[in-house]
């Protein structure tokens, strides 16, 4: 039993795509399956109809209609259970007909009844057919609908036959120039003339070429010429001109207008019966008379002052605000506007009935104030799930899925609605989940009394400033536990939490809003001029924000919503294989079942499929779940942007930066030797164990792999240390042949060429750092200089061997090889110096799981709460907390 009808949200992404083989995809071409750039869009009788063409410049315009019948068992509904087998098992949709072409691969224009030169607009009641051939000046219509390929129409509007496309200079009640608009509905036609700057209305289907229309609407008469060059005779807005209209469309009760010249979509109460009837409600604008794109000075709050005149500032965009809005339609109900120019749906869940209204859900954009195509240069030429470039037309089912032309990425997208929303950003990295920006305030110099501490916290308009004036009896210590305290008293800074680091005499300042934006928080300190205590912070601003909800192919996610499941369910720990369905939830990737770790109503944990990592750079995700009660819900999809690597490291629960889960990584004292530069044949090194020399001479073909092993072959005959290559890099990895502390103090040493031209390098001057293998690093057993320690990560991407991703497989644990790395190089910091990476891949035995075993620098500082993160390329991961104990004394 499906639950009943849901509702759409802001930012929600497509459910399914029609035209490319996923969501991504802008393959260019033609066939039943592909479509170009399309243009319009109408839905009757269980039948969709699709205009392969535009007038905005996109690419390929292939000329044609095309007709895809039983959409219904076309498309699965949101509650299906998806047939399995396909990359994108939401990608539907073939063609049945196709019009203006003989065949599905033809794109020919031409002026016959069975061909389009730029059709624009279709139109159907489920009986008759109607097509806006946009640059022959005139529409087509077809008495019922078409049942074969190339199927001539049985009617022309605007023109006397169909071999004319002429232009009538003065209009009259039977010529069209460019019309972009068609409608039908209650035995009327209706059409945009759009270069003709009205729309005209039949009141009965035309059965005769060239019939005449029985009222216009945007112009007083049927006569009225507006000059093309709108310099020489501008169109002054009004509740009765139109400039531009590209479309028309009626709920058999009002009239809707996109006005695409004037910036707005024009509402009828009832459908006009006189020519030049007025408007009666007007969008995104605050009157009749305005015509301003994203009129944001007159319909949006201010965000600001400007600092030069004082005068208020403004968004560029709001939710109120239009821009070349191309299509308005209502369900009788709802009302849908494609606003094209932001690249957006805005959609009223009541019919407005007052001028400028504000819509209750936003597609396409997650930020009423923001576009995600014009704002990025990376969005402007990708395709996503949740990204819609230019909507030109809209459809509607009249119960689930409205169709949208998302014409610059060559396909309709169908947006559905939902029992409950999955928010953006509701898929995040399991192990990261929020990427908090951090910084510090670090304290130094001696006490006077008096002396006084201002700190300023600040992003755009919002300002904290905090005092602090030292007292006689103070300590460093104190002073950054009262500075915490200031910070954190009442409700706390609304910018930063505070926490403090007594060991480093550091206040250490946490973004509360997670990810990029924290990146934005601003930090500066002063002392008055005659201060002895020093404050310094760690930079103008805070950073290390990141984004947790890019996500790499294999990476294990939670999932955060609201009512997602009715029980809390976790797959056994070990298991070899996970569930596609656990407690009745499923979670579907671009209709790929995702294994489930974990379900409860507010968080689920899952793998996003392997298969992601094909020419994917988004995906759809949403939860379908059956009740107990027997009904099936399902949430919203939300978009998954997919990027090749974006590291999370595990840590305890808890505010960021949290005390990660991080392991003494062996039982044995260990040491590093890195082999660096480039080989000469004749050139010699050596390695030495205590008083043991080991020397090699390079070889021709030798390379530095090759070198690393000779040194590991002739180490292997040392009686007190083991030999072995390190996981990644040329590094030659040294372990006591005993376990325990007694291998703490051997000590190595390396020497290269005298040229340089091999660079052997010795980490730390002795072997260090026995203690249990895989055992926690606790405040009671800290991690020490030098030692290796252990952390689990996932969202490191795909490994070499490359021959391994092909062994892949979701949900089941990785059986090996051991010895493999993630494509994209991975590095670390460790309380603030680098951390050597020994290795990091794929941990067999684990789902999803990559373990990266780390050296910690010889000179980290003593520190209880010693940051860690790792990186690959620009994507840094989450910071986590461990103990070091320095045993050396601070210089």
């Amino acid at each position: 039993m499906a639950a009943s009808a849901g509702d759409f949200y802001t930012g929600q992404a497509a459910r399914l795509v029609i035209g490319q083989p996923t969501f991504v995809a802008q393959d260019d071409g033609a066939s039943a399956k592909l479509l170009g750039a399309v243009g319009g869009l109408a839905f009757a009788n269980d039948t969709l109809f699709v205009t392969d063409a535009n007038r905005v410049g996109a690419t390929p315009l292939n000329h044609r209609v095309l007709v895809f019948k039983n959409m219904s068992q076309q498309l699965p509904v949101p509650t299906d259970l998806l047939t399995q087998g396909e990359r994108c098992n939401v990608c539907k949709g073939t063609a049945n007909v196709v019009l203006g072409q003989d065949d599905f691969q033809g794109v020919e224009l031409d002026l016959k009844n069975n061909r389009f030169r730029l059709p624009t607009a279709v139109a159907s009641d489920g009986r008759i057919v109607a097509v806006a051939d946009t640059d022959n000046n005139r529409i087509l219509i077809w008495n019922s609908i078409p049942t074969s390929n190339g199927q001539p129409a049985d009617v022309v509007v605007g023109q006397d036959n169909f071999i004319t496309n002429g232009i009538s200079r003065v209009p009259t009640n039977k010529s069209l120039r460019g019309p972009q608009g068609v409608w039908i509905q209650n035995g009327k036609l209706f059409v945009a003339d759009t270069q003709a700057h009205r729309v005209l209305i039949w009141n009965s289907i035309p059965t005769s070429n060239g019939a005449a229309a029985d009222v216009v609407v945007g112009q007083p008469n049927f006569t009225t010429a507006i000059d093309q060059d709108l310099t020489r005779q501008p169109v002054a807005p009004s509740a009765s001109t139109l400039l531009n209209p590209v479309s028309v469309t009626s709920d058999g009760t009002r009239l809707y207008v996109a006005d695409l010249g004037h910036n707005r979509a024009l509402i009828w109460n009832s459908i006009p019966t006189t020519n030049g009837a007025a408007a009666d409600v007007v969008i995104g604008q605050p009157d009749f008379t305005t015509a301003v794109a994203n009129n944001s000075s007159k319909l949006c709050e201010s965000n600001g002052t400007d600092s030069t005149t004082g005068d208020p500032t403004y968004p560029a965009r709001c939710a109120r605000t239009l821009d070349f809005p191309r299509y308005a339609l209502s369900d009788g109900k709802r009302l849908f506007v494609a606003d094209g120019g932001n690249d957006r749906v805005l959609i009223f869940n009541s019919v407005p009935t007052t001028n400028a209204p504000t819509p209750d859900v936003i597609l396409g954009q997650f930020d009423p104030e923001g576009d995600q195509v014009s704002d990025s240069a990376n969005a402007l030429f990708r395709a996503a799930t949740d990204v819609i470039r230019t909507p030109m037309s809209l459809a509607w089912d009249g119960s689930t899925n409205l169709y949208v032309t998302d014409t610059f990425n060559r396909r309709v997208m169908v947006f559905s609605v939902g029992d409950l929303v999955l928010p953006y950003s509701a898929v995040r990295n399991s192990a990261s989940r929020e990427v908090h920006a951090v910084g510090t305030i670090t304290l130094a110099g001696t006490i006077t009394k008096d002396d006084k501490i201002t700190l300023t916290i600040k992003r755009d308009t919002v300002e904290n400033k905090y005092e602090y004036k030292v007292k006689e009896a103070d300590d460093l210590e104190k002073i950054v536990d009262d500075i915490v305290s200031l910070i954190n008293a009442g409700d706390g800074n609304p910018l930063v939490f505070a926490t403090p680091n007594k060991v480093l005499l550091q206040v250490v300042l946490t973004a509360r809003e997670p990810n990029e934006p924290g990146n934005n928080v601003e930090l500066t300190t002063k002392t008055n001029t005659s201060a002895t205590i020093a404050v310094t912070t760690s930079g103008s601003t805070l950073t290390g924000g990141m984004d947790a909800a890019k996500i790499a192919p294999g990476t294990l996610v939670s999932i955060l919503g609201n009512n997602m499941s009715d029980e809390t369910a976790a797959v056994p720990y070990g298991a070899t294989s996970l569930p596609y369905n656990l407690a009745g939830v499923r979670v579907y990737v671009d209709g790929m079942e995702a294994p489930l770790l974990y379900v409860s109503p507010g968080q689920i944990n899952a793998q996003i499929p392997w298969e992601t990592s094909y020419e994917t750079t988004s995906v759809s995700v949403y939860v379908r779940t059956e009740r107990k009660d027997g009904r099936v819900t399902v949430t919203t999809p939300t978009g998954v942007p997919i990027i090749a690597q974006n590291p999370g490291v595990y840590a305890d629960e808890g505010e960021d930066p949290r005390p990660g889960v991080v392991l003494h990584g062996s039982s044995y004292a260990t040491g590093t030797v890195s082999v660096d530069g480039s080989v000469t044949p004749g050139e010699s090194g050596s390695i030495t164990i205590e008083d043991r020399t080991y020397s090699y001479v390079a070889q021709a073909g030798d390379t530095l792999e090759k070198l690393r092993d000779a040194y590991i072959r002739l180490l292997s005959f040392d009686p007190r240390v083991v030999a072995y290559k390190a996981g990644v890099f040329t590094r030659i990895r040294l372990r006591a042949r005993v376990p325990g502390p007694e291998g703490n103090s051997i000590k190595y040493s390396a020497s290269g060429a005298d040229s340089g031209s091999v660079i052997l390098t010795a980490t730390t001057s002795e072997l260090c750092c026995a203690s249990k293998a895989y055992s926690r690093v606790t405040a009671e057993n800290p991690a020490l200089p030098g030692e290796t320690i252990i952390v689990y990560a996932t969202g490191l991407g795909l490994v070499k061997p490359e021959e391994i991703n092909s062994t892949l497989i979701d949900g089941v644990q990785y059986a090996g090889p051991v010895y493999n790395e993630p494509i994209e190089f991975v590095s670390s910091l460790a309380g603030g110096k680098t951390a050597n990476v020994l290795y990091a891949g794929l941990k067999p035995g684990t789902i999803g799981i990559y373990e990266v075993q780390l050296e910690l620098n010889s000179d980290i500082p003593t520190n209880p709460s010693t940051q860690l993160t790792i990186a690959q390329d620009v994507y840094v991961s989450n910071i986590i907390s461990f103990p070091v104990v320095n045993p050396k004394p601070a210089n």
